[in-house]
C-alpha cells in the first residue's frame, strides 16, 4: 500500500448532495452504535470525548484513523504513518461520510464509522485498494481542531481562533477596543505592526470606519483575550486602491492576513447608566450622527444610529411630562429616518413596521403615511398603499411628494389591471376552445356534499 493515500473525495455529484442528518450528534454510550441521518451512516463510540463542543464546517481538524473493508482488510492508516491527518471540515476535501460523521465528535473522542458506498467512493471505488460499491469502516480519533468561521458567510472574512478568549461578551457598535495586531500580505510582507515592540496598543472605535471593514467586523466577533488569525478578501480590505501603511504599501486587490489579539474593550455607555436627561441628550446625539451618515449614503450605519437613539428613550415611564414630549419627538423622528434608510436598502417590510410604530404614536403623521405607502407599493399591497396616500392627502392636500406617489401608485394599478385582464382573457379563450360542458355527463360530488 502507498503511504500517500489521502482520503480523496467522492465524485462531484456526491460532494454537492444534501444529507438528511437527523440528529447531528446522537447521544451514545461507550460500545453503543447508532445511525446518523437516514442514508446508512453508523457511528459506534469507542472512547468518550471531552466537554460538549464539536467542530463545524470550515474548522481545521486533526485526526488519527484506520480504514478497513468490512472483511477487516486494512487499506490505509495515519497511525501506521505516525502523522495525524489534517483537513478542513465541510469543504469536500474528504468523503461525505467523514464530513458528516466527524462533525458529531468531541475532542479526544474515538469512534468507528461504518460508511456506505454512497457516502464513500460510490460505484467506482478507489482502485486498487477499494472495490466498487464498498461499505467502509474507519476507526477515527479526533485529536483537535481549530475553529475557522466564515464571518460574513460569503468567503470574504475567515477567522481562525488560536487562543480562546474569556467569558462570552463581544464588543458591539461604537465600543472602544484595544488590540495587538500584525498585518501581512500574501507573500508574508509585514505592512502593519501595533502593540508589540513598543507596547503601545492599537485603539479604535468599532463601526466608525477607523479601520478596514473586515477588521472591524472580525473584532466584533472576538472575546477579551482572544487571539485570532484573519484572512480578509479585497472587498473587505482596501479593494482596488493602493494603500500606504506603516511598514509597506498594500497593492490593489490584495487579500490580507492579520494576527489579532483583543486585549480589552470599553463598552459605550448604556441607557441604564444614565439619568433621564442624559438619555434624551444621548438619543439626540445618535440621531444627528445618523443624519450625517444618511446624507453620506451610508444607510446601514445610519440605521444603526437611529435604532440606538430609540433605545435610549424607548422606556420613558420615569420621564417628566416635558421629557416625555421630547422622548416622543425623538422616537418619531428616528423611526421615520430609519424607515427612509430601510427604503433605500430595499427592506420594505422593516420600513412598513417602522412607519406603523410612528402611526401608533401619531396617527396623522403624513411622512409616516407617505413612507408606509412607498413600502406597500414595493410589496404589491396596492390597496393598503392607496388607503395611506388618500389619508395623507386628506391631512395635507397640497403635499407635492404625496401627490407624485399617488401618480406612481395609479400607474402600478393600471399595470396590474392590464396583467389581470390579459390573464383572464387567455383563460376564457382556452375554455371556449374546449367547447361547452356536456350536461349529460355525471359531475362528481364534492367531498363535503350531502346526499
Amino acid at each position: 500500500m502507498e503511504d500517500d493515500f489521502d482520503l480523496p473525495t467522492a465524485g462531484d455529484d456526491m460532494m454537492n448532495e444534501d444529507l438528511d442528518l437527523g440528529d447531528d450528534a446522537p447521544a451514545l454510550k461507550v460500545g453503543e452504535e447508532k445511525e446518523i441521518g437516514s442514508q446508512g451512516l453508523k457511528k459506534k463510540l469507542v472512547k468518550a470525548g471531552e466537554g460538549w463542543d464539536t467542530p463545524d464546517n470550515g474548522d481545521e481538524v486533526e485526526v488519527h484513523y484506520t480504514g478497513t473493508l468490512l472483511d477487516g482488510t486494512k487499506f490505509d492508516s495515519s497511525r501506521d504513518r505516525g502523522t495525524p491527518f489534517k483537513f478542513t471540515l465541510g469543504q469536500g476535501q474528504v468523503i461525505k461520510g467523514w464530513d458528516v460523521g466527524i462533525k458529531t465528535m468531541k475532542k479526544g473522542e474515538n469512534a468507528v464509522f461504518t460508511i456506505p458506498a454512497d457516502l464513500a467512493y460510490g460505484a467506482s471505488g478507489s482502485p486498487p485498494t477499494i472495490p466498487p460499491n464498498a461499505t467502509l469502516q474507519f476507526d477515527v480519533e479526533l485529536l483537535s481542531w481549530s475553529s475557522v468561521k466564515d464571518i460574513c458567510k460569503d468567503g470574504g472574512i475567515f477567522k481562525k481562533i488560536v487562543v480562546e478568549g474569556e467569558k462570552w461578551e463581544n464588543p458591539k457598535d461604537l465600543d472602544e477596543v484595544f488590540v495587538k495586531l500584525i498585518g501581512k500580505l500574501q507573500d508574508g510582507t509585514v505592512f502593519l505592526k501595533k502593540g508589540h515592540e513598543d507596547g503601545q496598543l492599537f485603539e479604535f472605535k468599532t463601526d466608525e470606519e477607523q479601520v478596514i471593514d473586515g477588521l472591524d467586523r472580525a473584532v466584533m466577533t472576538m472575546k477579551k483575550g482572544e487571539v485570532a488569525l484573519l484572512t480578509i478578501a479585497p472587498e473587505y480590505a482596501f479593494g482596488t486602491s493602493e494603500s500606504k501603511q506603516d511598514l509597506s504599501v498594500v497593492p490593489p486587490n490584495s487579500t490580507l492576513h492579520y494576527e489579532v489579539e483583543l486585549v480589552s474593550f470599553v463598552k459605550e455607555k448604556e441607557s441604564w447608566d444614565m439619568n433621564t436627561q442624559e438619555k434624551i441628550e444621548a438619543a439626540g446625539k445618535k440621531k444627528e450622527e445618523g443624519n450625517v451618515l444618511f446624507k453620506a449614503g451610508k444607510y446601514v450605519r445610519a440605521s444603526k444610529r437611529y435604532e440606538k437613539a430609540v433605545k435610549f428613550v424607548e422606556y420613558d415611564t420615569s420621564f417628566s411630562d416635558e421629557e416625555k414630549k421630547q422622548s416622543k419627538a425623538l422616537k418619531v423622528a428616528c423611526n421615520l429616518n430609519d424607515a427612509a434608510c430601510k427604503l433605500k436598502l430595499k427592506d420594505y417590510k422593516a420600513a412598513e413596521k417602522l412607519c406603523s410604530k410612528v402611526l401608533e404614536m401619531d396617527s396623522r403623521n403624513v411622512k409616516a403615511l407617505y413612507r408606509r405607502a412607498q413600502a406597500y407599493i414595493q410589496l404589491a399591497d396596492l390597496e393598503l398603499a392607496e388607503f395611506d396616500i388618500k389619508k395623507a392627502l386628506e391631512i395635507d392636500p397640497n403635499n407635492r411628494d404625496v401627490k407624485l406617489e399617488y401618480r406612481t401608485l395609479k400607474e402600478k394599478m393600471r399595470e396590474y389591471n392590464k396583467k389581470d385582464a390579459k390573464f383572464y382573457g387567455n383563460m376564457f379563450a382556452k375554455m371556449n376552445k374546449m367547447g361547452p360542458l356536456d350536461s349529460n355527463k355525471e359531475v362528481p360530488m364534492s367531498v363535503d356534499s350531502k346526499a
